[in-house]
């Protein structure tokens, strides 16, 4: 089950944390991965780790340009998962986002999940279909303090995935969404390191806590999930956002 096979797939910020983690899954279970990464180092790493086994290979691009990603899809040519994980976050509420910071998060997060359908849709439908997965947040559906911007562009991210979905039904094009709650990752521990250096231990346990389940989540265990609603297994799945989140939506209140 959930052999993904003789498929290609594309993974945004596929270099670490949820992206390597879905890179190397992917790989493992038979899919051509590209890596599309601005960190040219951590994206050849993942490679160098996943041709061990399997088949991958990287390039250098920035998903806010959309000449730079329609490049590099033509360079690819088949398409049948897009994966879109590349993002970035920003702390603070709508006081304390200036314009240069909204629209740096706007860039990224939300223009460039917009250039990678635009880029990779038409290859969809040429081939006949494709599994499209965008990575959303708890942020996209409750409110997150001191999370303005990236909340925003996380709201996007699931609109988009509706619109496609609605949209591209006919050409056997499916479009999910997952919203994690916090995920332990590279990120975390240097956000934690930098913000708090002096109580590190206090603060990875205290947004450990956050989800009532007790704990962040595996970049492994996004993963999983991933690859279920890209295999075929999942073929009568599309339109719906998957939260995992530990409870967090629902057991918070």
């Amino acid at each position: 089950m959930f052999s993904l096979k003789g498929k290609s797939a594309v993974i945004t910020g596929g270099g670490s944390g949820i992206g390597k983690a879905i890179a190397v899954l992917f790989a493992k279970q038979g899919a051509k991965v590209y890596i599309l990464e601005l960190n040219e180092q951590s994206a050849k790493q993942a490679v160098a780790e996943i041709n061990q086994f399997g088949e991958a290979q990287a390039f250098s691009c920035d998903v806010s340009k959309q000449d730079q990603v329609l490049a590099t899809f033509s360079k690819i040519g088949k398409v049948d998962i897009l994966v879109n994980n590349a993002g970035i976050a920003h702390i603070g509420n709508l006081e304390k986002t200036a314009e240069a910071d909204f629209e740096k998060v706007y860039q990224v997060n939300v223009k460039g999940a917009y250039n990678c359908l635009y880029a990779a849709i038409p290859l969809m439908k040429k081939s006949g279909g494709g599994a499209v997965l965008n990575m959303a947040s708890i942020a996209s559906v409750v409110g997150i303090a001191d999370r303005f911007a990236y909340s925003m562009s996380k709201g996007a991210i699931y609109a988009m995935s509706m619109s496609v979905a609605r949209d591209f039904i006919t050409d056997g094009i499916r479009s999910n969404s997952i919203s994690p709650a916090r995920v332990h990752t590279p990120f975390v521990d240097g956000f934690i390191a930098k913000s708090y250096p002096d109580n590190q231990e206090e603060m990875f346990e205290k947004l450990s806590k956050s989800q009532p389940i007790g704990r962040m989540a595996k970049p492994e265990e996004i993963a999983a999930l991933a690859l279920y609603l890209c295999s075929d297994e999942a073929g009568f799945i599309t339109g719906n956002d998957y939260p995992i989140d530990g409870g967090f939506i629902k057991l918070n209140n």
